[in-house]
């Protein structure tokens, strides 16, 4: 009677741990944790993250060294080339700006020499002359009318021409559409301005006002080809449209001459020359003359002031920062800490640096220096640079011509000035085919790379984890129905043994 009420009691003990187990087996890998070791007292879940990570713990460092190995790659490689694009430019601009050129003097305020772009006017002498400015014509109305006051419709003729020795105007034969003139436009002077100039016919128009009222001011381009006649066509006799009237008739009503339109008159060297403007260029190979007066009988001489301290301070510069580029390069490129020491690209750029004192930059083709080792730019034992002071000032002395050809802005790797040479390098180097530009398509698809490996790694370390979790949670189950069992057996002896 007894065994058959401890059996009793004990099934229904042993059904209900299966059905536990059943349960927590089929439920999420979260759940299924929170019931591991409750069976055997084992902190499973630990074990089950210790042998994961174990598992891929190789893989893991690996991919992180190949990681942090392209980080250095890639910021290694960007300070290298933001050194030498940025050595390069700075050289271009300085050469650009023109303080490493031979610069123009004047003797005369009234004459102003200004050297042309891509010009060289080293040892230019000249002796120039001015006994007339060009000139614009300028006309004025003689009648004053209130502010506001409003003139008849009609049209404008404009013609132009030139004044001939007996003072009469000869047009050159080139008709001009008339300036059509509405209500609108001759509401007021302004008005009939603002139409003449918008009409970009050769002539500008502005209003000037006194004590009197407003008057109408006419002024054409420069030069004796420029004089103009201006006639009017009032569409009704006399609507006060006849006042701006421009001639050379003699005729006192209409607008009076203020200036007459006249070349530039002056003698470069001996040589009379007329230009129709006071900008004067092909008078002096390279060189733009600006005149502002007349020389008054004593010419304007024209000379040059060699460039030898901005050339020997340029030197010294374009040395102290390529030592600063080539530092760079070099720790990149050491053979054994150096992030770079296996790019091709960035051994190439450390050769053609090294190359760049032996490099031809002129083309004289004679005894005259043309590269940087022949003015002083020595190399030390260590790839750096360094300034012989005394060779690079008698070269100065001896050849200013020739180190001023050097720093020309020139375009091409050789023979066109070291700006060129250096820009040479600077594109061939940030190249994307063969260049640093490519090393860094190729870093930036290792990397992407790595990120893929780094997301299946996790992908399967999650895998793994559910599975080593789902199977210990059955084995944890198991136990947990031992036990049971167990604890019946150790009840049932009990039980038999206090019968007895």
């Amino acid at each position: 009677m007894a065994i058959t009420t401890s059996t009793s009691t004990a099934t229904p003990a042993t059904t209900t741990a299966a059905k536990t187990t059943t349960t927590g087996t089929n439920s999420t890998t979260g759940n299924i944790a929170k019931s591991l070791g409750l069976g055997s007292g084992t902190d499973t879940v630990a074990l089950v993250k210790s042998l994961v990570d174990a598992q891929f713990a190789g893989k893991t460092a690996q991919l992180t060294k190949r990681q942090d190995t392209l980080t250095s790659q890639v910021s290694t490689l960007s300070e290298v080339k933001s050194g030498i694009t940025g050595f390069a430019n700075a050289l271009t601009t300085l050469v650009k700006n023109g303080t490493l050129a031979t610069q123009l003097t004047s003797s005369s305020g009234v004459v102003r020499a200004s050297v042309l772009p891509g010009a060289r006017v080293a040892g230019t002498m000249a002796s120039v002359s001015v006994t007339r400015l060009a000139s614009a014509q300028v006309a004025v109305t003689r009648e004053a009318v209130p502010e506001g006051t409003a003139l008849g419709t009609g049209s404008l003729t404009l013609k132009f021409g030139k004044i001939d020795g007996n003072g009469s105007f000869a047009w050159n034969g080139k008709d001009i559409d008339p300036i059509v003139l509405t209500s609108g436009d001759t509401a007021s002077l302004q008005g009939i301005a603002d139409k003449i100039t918008s009409a970009k016919a050769g002539v500008t128009a502005s209003v000037v006002s006194d004590a009197n009222g407003q008057r109408l001011v006419l002024k054409g381009a420069s030069g004796e080809e420029q004089a103009f006649t201006l006639t009017a066509t009032p569409d009704t006799a006399n609507n006060g449209l006849e006042k701006l009237n421009v001639g050379f008739d003699g005729s006192t009503s209409g607008a009076r001459m203020v200036t007459q339109a006249g070349n530039a008159q002056l003698t470069v060297d001996g040589v009379e020359l007329s230009r129709d403007t006071n900008s004067v260029t092909g008078a002096i190979p390279g060189v733009r003359l600006e005149l502002t007066g007349l020389t008054a009988g004593v010419p304007a001489t024209i000379g040059t002031t060699p460039p030898t301290d901005a050339i020997s301070q340029a030197v010294t510069d374009f040395v102290a920062t390529y030592n600063e580029v080539m530092a760079t390069v070099q720790k990149a490129t050491d053979p054994i800490t150096g992030a770079l020491r296996a790019d091709p690209a960035t051994a190439s750029l450390k050769r053609s640096l090294q190359r760049l004192t032996l490099t031809e930059l002129t083309t004289a083709g004679d005894d005259t220096p043309s590269r940087l080792a022949q003015i002083g730019v020595a190399t030390n034992r260590d790839g750096t640079l360094r300034v012989e002071t005394a060779q690079l000032a008698k070269a100065l002395a001896d050849n200013p011509a020739a180190l001023e050809a050097m720093f020309v802005a020139g375009t091409g790797a050789t023979g066109k000035g070291l700006s060129a040479a250096l820009n040479a390098i600077s594109l061939a180097a940030v190249d994307t085919q063969t260049g640093l530009g490519a090393t860094s398509a190729r870093y930036t698809k290792a990397q992407s790379a790595i990120d893929d490996e780094k997301t299946k790694v996790t992908t399967q370390s999650e895998t793994v984890s559910t599975r080593m979790t789902q199977q210990f949670a059955a084995s944890e189950a198991r136990v947990a129905a031992y036990k049971a069992q167990q604890a019946q057996m150790e009840t049932m002896v009990k039980m038999w043994t206090a019968d007895r």
